[in-house]
């Protein structure tokens, strides 16, 4: 008996094998994911001001007044 027929077999899986493939690889790449979105949640206050100056959020008196109160200047 080839192995991937005892694995399926020996598993229960039979023709569903691939399911449990794709399921691996969804739950990898949530992983990732979830990894790569709590790496960005450690922004500076100073990133965070000059995306939100980038984006049009905030005029430019805006942006150097808190500019100003973040280096303490």
């Amino acid at each position: 008996m080839p192995m991937g027929q005892y694995l399926a077999h020996a598993t229960g899986m039979y023709g569903y094998g691939w399911l449990f493939e794709i399921l691996i690889l969804i739950v990898f790449f949530i992983i990732v994911y979830w990894i790569v979105k709590s790496s960005q949640k450690n922004e500076s206050a100073s990133d965070i001001l000059n995306r939100r100056y980038a984006k049009g959020e905030i005029s430019k008196k805006q942006y150097l007044e808190l500019k100003k109160e973040i280096l303490g200047k």
